[in-house]
Order: C-alpha cells, then sequence, then structure tokens
C-alpha cells in the first residue's frame, strides 16, 4: 500500500459536494480565459485551474477511500495513489503532478508574475497527453 500522507476522514457525500465545487474553478478558470486580453496576468487564472485540481482529487479521494488529503498538497498525489491503485493512468498522475507544481508559483506565496501566454502554455503542457 502507498503511503498516502497526512489526511482526514471522509465519506462520499463531501466528494460529491467537492466535485461540484471541482467543476466551478473549471468553469471560472475557462471564463477567465475567455475575457483575458493579451499581457493578462495569468497568475489568478492558473491558481484557478491548480484549486479545480485540488477538489478534482478530493472528490476522487472522498468517493473511493472516504479520505482527503489534508494541509500538504504535495502528498495529494500519494493519496489519489493510495485511493485508486492502479485505475489511476500514470499520464493522469503525470499531469497533476504537473499542475500542482505550479501551485506556488501561481498563488499568494510565489513574487513571480506569470502573463496570460506563460499561463495558457503551463496549462496546455500538463493537459498534454503523455
Amino acid at each position: 500500500m502507498t503511503r498516502s500522507g497526512p489526511s482526514k476522514p471522509s465519506d462520499a457525500r463531501h466528494g460529491a459536494n467537492r466535485l461540484i465545487i471541482a467543476r466551478g474553478f473549471l468553469e471560472s478558470a475557462k471564463l477567465q480565459i475567455s475575457s483575458a486580453q493579451a499581457g493578462t496576468l495569468g497568475n489568478p487564472i492558473a491558481a484557478t485551474v491548480v484549486n479545480a485540481a485540488i477538489a478534482y482529487t478530493d472528490a476522487l479521494t472522498a468517493t473511493f477511500a472516504n479520505k482527503i488529503n489534508q494541509n500538504d498538497h504535495a502528498a495529494v498525489i500519494k493519496t489519489l495513489r493510495d485511493a485508486l491503485g492502479n485505475r489511476l493512468p500514470k499520464s493522469q498522475e503525470t499531469r497533476l503532478t504537473r499542475i500542482l507544481g505550479n501551485k506556488d508559483l501561481v498563488a499568494q506565496y510565489g513574487g513571480r508574475f506569470m502573463l496570460l501566454c506563460e499561463c495558457l502554455d503551463r496549462v496546455q503542457t500538463a493537459s498534454d497527453t503523455s
């Protein structure tokens, strides 16, 4: 069994709620992209994509393992792998790792600007099929 990192008990109801929230974050990111203009700051868009990925992961782990990752988003992959085992395709794991790798860069912790074009490149790279 894979070490799951810090997690807390959850249930399928919480998973269903996190799925709704994940879809909301994803829709928000799409709206931000569609209304953005050249030179737009991409950090808020990329941060929204990261939040969507975290919420989708919580939805899966709550539904399939009755737990969610807590506080340590670097350990979310381990929690997901523990919940899904071999049902988690390696390509999806790689994409999620790339998306979450942008968390510190784009969230409120980072001090580096990311323009829209770089944000779109990072999102596209994360979603490309391996």
